[in-house]
């Protein structure tokens, strides 16, 4: 796509309605409060999917619980992850944003509530396929918030703070959950939860707009006429590459909306359901052909997979192991043990955001104007290094009880590399395939939490079997060697996108639109 600029005047894209009631051309108050909403609700999802860890200790001990059991739990909780994603997205599109995030949130108040009051391998088990299933629409979901509501220009801004909102759940509500176990008992992170999820249902039931955008037929055009949009050019339409020349950062063109649509009264904005006639079908296989169909899908996949598997057997490890001599960490070092990779995480955004929009601005210069989305792959290539040598310096640290300060720093690296790894990765994917972005972001997650749950179920075994060493040995090996899939795509990447142009188009064409007329 190309974004092109008047002299004096931003051309928005998507283009707005003259509808007072488009998303889009919603006051300045009413986007906030409705993504301030969102975040709150990806804050306490963050949340409740990764402090769980931080009450091994104690919640073993007293319910005799083995850490293989411990691990099951994790597994089957991405497991929850895996199928709500793929079971709630086409709905989000069929019946609007509004229920599915209802949903959403009561389905974890209630796995929390469920949480608190464990008894039992059931209770355990069961309680995290819940909070999975409530909490797995909370990385696809928000993407498309955003899209209904902000122009593209915003999207970025946005999605950083999306990232910076996701990170501080998952990362610094472990270190929040440690003091709770320690003051309180383990039961109280549970708690602690439940509550924030009531008041959020709360808040989302009486206060979340639908930003489903469905255009009233009123028989002339309804677009704002100071708008205007160009067509989607040839070499785009044909999986080739976008013209990446932009002129000067002006203001917005001023949005003129129409006096005789009626604003939508508060009953109307809060309707449980937006419904639409829609086949859901295709968008239950689509995610999962689009994964062997398309290399950028296939190679996020893959990353994205890959990383969040190494993640969870970092954090794992250090939850099972540094509770014991020569670590003895009670609940509170081990949740402050994720300061490090929050720190390295704070690091690696604008390492994977702002310098990776930079670097394709100068290589599209370099290259004529024109912009090729695997110009983005470059800077992946360092972390081919820093990512293994973070899971070395932690792995090794632990089998032979270094000081948690050195496996600290290698957490933090590997905290680096997951931040700048992910956005790199995704901004790559959107770049090639945006027009089907929901579906591929769908199969990407699928895959991302089927290699969670393989790894956490394999892994008491497997480090049984292998003793903690050669297991990190192994670990950093294939992060390399996956991590060296840009070189490829360099080589490779734009032929393979020609190449599937066709099958590209024809899944487009099934997408869910609400906003062409």
């Amino acid at each position: 796509m190309s974004v092109h600029q008047s002299r004096d005047q931003l051309v928005l894209f998507p283009t707005p309605s003259a509808d007072p009631n488009d998303p889009l051309n919603w006051s300045k108050a009413r986007k906030i409060l409705n993504f301030t909403l969102v975040s709150f609700f990806v804050l306490w999802t963050f949340v409740q999917l990764d402090i769980s860890f931080t009450a091994w200790g104690p919640m073993g001990s007293e319910l005799k619980f083995p850490l293989d059991i411990l691990n099951a739990n994790a597994a089957t909780n991405y497991s929850g992850l895996a199928v709500g994603c793929i079971f709630f997205m086409p709905l989000v599109h069929k019946y609007g944003r509004r229920p599915i995030y209802i949903v959403s949130v009561a389905l974890q108040f209630a796995a929390c509530i469920w949480q608190a009051n464990i008894t039992t391998v059931g209770d355990l088990m069961g309680s995290g396929v819940i909070s999975g299933i409530g909490g797995a629409i909370s990385e696809v979901i928000v993407q498309i918030t955003i899209a209904d509501m902000f122009f593209v220009h915003q999207h970025a801004t946005m999605n950083g703070w999306y990232v910076i909102i996701q990170s501080t759940g998952a990362f610094l509500g472990p270190v929040a959950s440690g003091y709770i176990v320690v003051a309180q008992g383990w039961r109280w992170i549970w708690w602690w939860c439940a509550i924030f999820f009531g008041v959020t249902l709360l808040c989302v039931i009486f206060l979340f707009e639908e930003s489903k955008y469905v255009p009233v037929m009123n028989g002339r055009d309804v677009t704002a006429d100071a708008q205007h949009t160009d067509e989607p050019s040839k070499s785009h339409k044909d999986g080739d590459v976008a013209d990446s020349k932009k002129g000067s950062e002006t203001p917005a063109n001023r949005v003129h909306t129409d006096p005789d649509i009626q604003m939508k009264t508060y009953v109307q904005r809060m309707a449980l359901v937006t419904p639409t006639d829609e086949s859901l079908w295709p968008h239950f296989y689509q995610p999962i052909v689009a994964l062997f169909t398309f290399p950028a899908v296939s190679y996020a996949a893959i990353t994205y997979g890959s990383v969040m598997s190494w993640f969870a057997i970092m954090t794992s490890l250090q939850a099972s192991y540094m509770i014991v001599p020569p670590y003895n960490f009670d609940a509170t070092g081990v949740g402050l043990m994720n300061v490090a990779p929050f720190v390295g995480a704070l690091l690696g955004f604008p390492f994977g955001g702002q310098l990776s929009d930079k670097s394709i601005l100068w290589l599209s210069k370099r290259n004529g104007g024109i912009y090729e989305p695997e110009m983005r792959l470059w800077l992946a290539l360092p972390i081919a290094i820093i990512g293994p040598g973070g899971i070395l310096i932690f792995g090794l640290g632990l089998a032979y009880g270094a000081h948690w300060a050195l496996l600290a720093v290698g957490f933090g690296f590997f905290g680096f590399s997951l931040a700048s790894i992910s956005g790199i990765t995704l901004s790559y994917l959107m770049d090639c395939y945006q027009d089907i972005i929901g579906d591929a972001l769908i199969g990407v997650i699928f895959m991302r939490n089927i290699f969670s749950v393989i790894v956490l179920f394999a892994l008491t075994p497997w480090v049984n079997g292998m003793g903690m060493r050669n297991l990190h040995v192994l670990l950093s090996i294939v992060a390399f060697v996956t991590l060296l899939i840009p070189i490829p795509l360099l080589l490779w990447g734009k032929k393979a996108r020609i190449a599937t142009a066709p099958s590209y188009r024809k899944m487009a064409a099934n997408q869910l639109s609400h906003r062409t007329i």
